[in-house]
């Protein structure tokens, strides 16, 4: 299998200069050399453990001992399993280093987990806030969910044709906007009053950048299929449509 955020995370980590690396970028490079690791229940407590640099910059409670021993120096061996839900995994947590702040970079990275955690039979947690790990009598048990409601199942996948010979319906509707992060380039990542997170798609970033100045509680969201198994996104107000994807 082709492992795409191999190529991936060496850019993103690209981005930051030497003299202003983050924890988060040394908890990213810790998650891709889990990669050696070939059992995947190994290879979910590693991924944890590689948090621990972001962790201890937020002054939390330290991950599991022997998941940051397992981050530190994982060990290689035996045949690499669940590798689809590994790239996703790790493909996810690379694009959480769009985020502001470590604290919802860290729930992000958690969130990640999913996947993995659902091939796994593991609890999986219903929103991405996760707290700090307590000790447990198995490991890669920490996340749980931080409160009961959470967002709507992320939506089906679309038709490849969608949007090209007929009107596909809105799956949201006129939805205030939580909160967005604008990027220098002014790529956004947008989370919906219902806890809904999208993202700008890299392709539409350099044509549509957003100049939003309004508060977010007043910008009404809409989104559509689109053609090609993508979605689109209209703001209330605005004349711009921008491509996006569900990240959450």
């Amino acid at each position: 299998m082709r492992h795409v955020w191999l190529l991936l995370v060496p850019a993103v980590l690209g981005l930051a200069a030497p003299a202003q690396a983050r924890p988060r970028d040394d908890a990213l490079a810790a998650a891709v050399r889990c990669a050696v690791i070939g059992d995947s229940r190994q290879w979910l407590d590693c991924y944890y453990g590689a948090a621990q640099p972001v962790r201890a910059a937020l002054g939390l409670a330290p991950a599991l001992a022997a998941q940051v021993r397992l981050a530190e120096a994982p060990p290689p061996g035996g045949p690499l399993h669940d590798e689809a839900e590994r790239d996703e995994v790790v493909s996810a947590a690379a694009a959480c280093m769009r985020l502001t702040g470590d604290r919802p970079w860290l729930d992000c990275f958690y969130a990640a987990a999913v996947p993995m955690r659902a091939k796994l039979g593991l609890k999986v947690p219903q929103t991405a806030a996760i707290p700090a790990p307590a000790p447990a009598p198995r490991l890669a048990s920490a996340p749980q969910p931080a409160a009961p409601a959470g967002p709507p199942p992320m939506p089906r996948r679309i038709g490849l044709f969608a949007g090209l010979f007929n009107s596909p319906k809105p799956i949201v509707r006129d939805l205030p906007m939580q909160s967005f992060v604008l990027d220098k380039q002014g790529a956004f990542t947008v989370t919906l009053s219902d806890g809904q997170v999208w993202e700008q798609s890299p392709e539409d970033e350099v044509y549509h950048p957003a100049r939003w100045r309004r508060e977010p509680s007043e910008m009404m969201v809409t989104i559509t299929p689109d053609a090609m198994h993508s979605y689109i996104m209209t703001v209330g107000g605005e004349g711009k449509i921008y491509k996006v994807r569900r990240i959450r």
